[in-house]
């Protein structure tokens, strides 16, 4: 059954330069092992701090994001669960639903803001991942999808399972996932590589920002282009 916790609180927070140990060139990301399993709701558990953290600075484009709309992203693993963390940088007025729904995935929620993970678990077949989106109101969707030569095709019906949390601070969005593995339709051994990208969304047309780790460099704004994905490491 799906569990959503929303935390939200006022605090003066900014980025140290200090918080961004690497960049968005690189290509894998190690998610580092956890014994125990974490209560998704605490977003400061300690585990965090022994994260591998990236940052994602540029646009799909490939052009530097302002610092204002950057975010970093840390990925953690179990026996069971993925857990994937974000705080991003918050400078400009939320683009949120004024009546989110949390009891059922939202569609459409990447016209708002919305932080982004995809997994593909078969590095040989990046082409079949899932896609997860989570927005700063706790409001979420979960998706299978397939890119084809001629079509995208989407499961519109798939349900992960996931749990999430959110909290909003002035200047900061903070949010966290939890997927349960069997979602995935497999859980991953010390050395395997899956392939992946992560995402935000932020801000209002015309202006409007689209993050990407791996920059797809398409004419248009697209984030389904799974030959740019990086590789998502299970590191011990």
């Amino acid at each position: 059954m799906r569990t959503m916790i929303i935390l939200l609180s006022v605090v003066m927070l900014t980025f140290a330069a200090a918080a961004y140990p690497q960049n968005s060139m690189i290509t894998t990301l190690d998610a580092k092992w956890i014994a125990k399993d974490l209560d998704i709701g605490r977003l400061d558990d300690a585990a965090w701090k022994r994260a591998h953290w990236t940052v994602v600075d540029r646009y799909w484009s490939g052009e530097p994001a302002p610092s204002g709309r950057r975010f970093k992203a840390a990925l953690l693993w179990s026996a069971k669960y993925l857990y994937i963390k974000f705080d991003a940088e918050q400078n400009e007025p939320l683009v949120v639903s004024k009546s989110p729904d949390l009891k059922r995935k939202t569609i459409g929620l990447w016209d708002r803001d919305v932080l982004e993970i995809f997994i593909a678990p078969d590095r040989a077949k990046p082409h079949k991942y899932f896609e997860f989106e989570l927005a700063p109101t706790g409001e979420w969707i979960d998706l299978g999808i397939e890119v084809t030569p001629t079509e995208r095709k989407t499961d519109w019906e798939y349900a992960s399972g996931m749990s999430s949390a959110v909290r909003t601070e002035d200047g900061k969005v903070v949010m966290a996932m939890k997927i349960p593995f069997s979602a995935l339709g497999k859980a991953p051994k010390t050395g395997d590589l899956w392939m992946g990208n992560l995402f935000r969304c932020v801000g209002r047309d015309p202006g409007r920002g689209y993050l990407a780790w791996r920059p797809t460099r398409t004419e248009k704004p697209n984030f389904h282009v799974p030959d740019v994905f990086g590789g998502f490491h299970f590191a011990k």
